[in-house]
């Protein structure tokens, strides 16, 4: 069993003698390739579930993996953040200003970064109590629909076709975009770009909450909060 289980972790990398490495690598190329159960990750890499589930939430408390609201591993942000050059700076000045928004709407609060063919989760704050729509960090998520989304297309970042051209001018001119029920039924959510000391784009902070405490528009209801939030991030950095 020993020497089959050597085989199959193998498989992904290299021998490098030091057995606790080549077993989290090994879990990280099975988890690259689409996100994994623990039983598939454990059959896919040949390691025990013991074995596999303890290195993975280590791999889990450095973001390295994250988990989907179904319990799957997935590849987590911090991943992300080192091939897209995503600052500590940034992570550590939005946390206090991500928990204040939170504390002043009641409602979740999400840093985006564009990965690629997504837009990925790097950093969410969520409130104590009552009802809220989790965006688990190190989700990837559509460019297709959604507020930030709509931030991405609408300064130039992304193929904005599936938005209305009229829509894209009003976020560029209020730095404000809204969706209502449109990635997911029940679901509302506001967005605004952060910027860097250079005026680049280099994440999206949205606020999310149910349609029937943000609707009919989410940027009326907490516009005014997100664009001084966002204000106090782009000034951090």
């Amino acid at each position: 069993m020993r020497d089959a289980t050597i085989r199959s972790v193998r498989q992904y990398t290299e021998d490098s003698g030091i057995k606790v490495l080549d077993r989290a690598v090994a879990i990280m190329r099975s988890v690259s390739t689409g996100e994994k159960s623990l039983a598939a990750l454990s059959a896919d890499t040949g390691l025990p579930r013991a074995t596999t589930h303890r290195i993975a939430t280590a791999l889990e408390v450095h973001h390295i993996l994250a988990r989907t609201p179904g319990g799957s591993w997935i590849i987590g942000p911090a991943l992300a953040s080192y091939g897209t050059g995503t600052s500590p700076r940034l992570l550590s000045a939005a946390a206090p200003i991500m928990r204040d928004l939170v504390s002043t709407t009641g409602e979740s609060v999400q840093l985006y970064q564009l990965t690629g063919t997504t837009r990925t989760c790097i950093a969410a704050e969520e409130p104590s109590s009552g009802l809220t729509y989790t965006v688990p960090v190190g989700s990837q998520l559509s460019l297709s629909a959604g507020s930030a989304a709509r931030v991405y297309a609408a300064f130039g970042l992304i193929d904005a076709h599936p938005f209305p051209p009229q829509e894209l001018e009003s976020v560029r001119a209020s730095g404000l975009a809204e969706s209502v029920a449109e990635r997911e039924v029940g679901l509302a959510s506001v967005s605004t770009p952060i910027r860097d000391s250079t005026d680049t784009v280099v994440a999206v902070l949205s606020i999310s909450g149910p349609v029937e405490r943000l609707s009919p528009s989410p940027i009326a209801k907490w516009g005014n909060e997100l664009t001084a939030a966002a204000a106090a991030l782009d000034a951090a950095l």
